[in-house]
């Protein structure tokens, strides 16, 4: 198992933002994930940080990441799969047997523990629709458990794993047979709007910077704020959808927390709506963003 102290982060954050963190661990498989979780029962869990803002200052602590837990198997309609594989890796390979349920995640560049944990979902699909069953590890238990689809408490962008601190480690899903042609035309129609409506990763982002308050849209709330003319140090409002903000090359995790108290700031101003950030915060703080962070997570359940 690969463990690397004093690991600088920034180059594998989806924003390019972090310093070094003090244990970074790379479980191979369920039992020494289980493992690790039992030894370090305070450790950050990731699976590619795509929606995680690292502290510029680094992190005094263990994080574990979980890309090379990517096993997966199909059997009829029966899917399971580790929490590191990649979300359009797997919609690819049901795709490729004529199976239906996982378009929207080609779109996405999470992990299939991520999308459980959040209760992913786009384009008219989400993971409460095809999740049977999980394994998890529960933290305030410091057990491997078994949970089925009506024990998750799934709602919009969340799961009973915030509520009970549980660490998801595979997943199993039942999916619809359909004809493959029709499968990866949807794809490809998921594909083209997120190229159309999402920056591409070339472009340093974390993906969505706060979740959409019931019935509405935080990128709309955000553009009828003015929040797109938004920049502050080498962060900015990406130009064509307000709910992302772009690194330059240049931000630090100050820059955007600050970007992103400001865009909070003028929806509550404007609409008298309080946002709630999908991104997540690890990593040491400055006054500042101890500060910053009271706020914006302050109504946040725990990440």
């Amino acid at each position: 198992m690969l463990v690397e102290n004093d690991y600088e982060v920034k180059k594998l954050t989806s924003l390019k933002v972090g310093g070094k963190v003090e244990k970074v661990i790379f479980p191979e498989n369920l039992d020494e994930f289980a493992a690790c979780l039992q030894e370090y029962p305070d450790a950050f869990v990731c699976g590619n940080l795509t929606n995680t803002l690292v502290s510029t200052d680094g992190y005094n602590g263990v994080l574990i990441l979980t890309t090379k837990m990517t096993n997966f198997s199909i059997e009829g309609t029966r899917v399971q799969a580790e929490c590191g594989l990649k979300g359009p890796k797997l919609s690819q390979s049901v795709a490729e047997k004529g199976l239906s349920g996982l378009e929207f995640m080609v779109a996405f560049p999470g992990t299939i523990g991520g999308e459980v944990f959040m209760n992913a979902g786009a384009h008219g699909q989400m993971i409460k629709d095809v999740f049977i069953k999980g394994q998890f590890f529960d933290r305030e238990q410091n057990k491997i458990t078994t949970l089925t689809k009506d024990e998750m408490d799934f709602s919009y962008r969340t799961s009973i794993c915030q509520k009970r601190n549980l660490t998801v480690l595979s997943a199993e899903f039942e999916l619809t047979e359909k004809p493959a042609d029709e499968i990866k035309a949807k794809m490809k129609e998921n594909l083209d709007f997120r190229h159309t409506h999402q920056p591409s990763l070339a472009l340093p982002n974390c993906g969505s910077v706060f979740r959409n308050p019931e019935g509405n849209s935080s990128g709309r709330l955000l553009e009828q704020a003015g929040a797109k003319s938004f920049h502050i140090g080498g962060a900015r409002v990406w130009e064509n959808h307000a709910n992302f903000i772009i690194n330059d090359g240049r931000a630090t995790s100050t820059d955007i927390l600050e970007l992103m108290l400001m865009m909070y700031n003028s929806v509550k101003e404007k609409s008298g709506i309080t946002l709630m950030p999908e991104v997540r915060y690890l990593g040491n703080k400055n006054k500042k963003e101890e500060d910053i962070c009271k706020i914006l997570y302050q109504n946040s359940i725990k990440m």
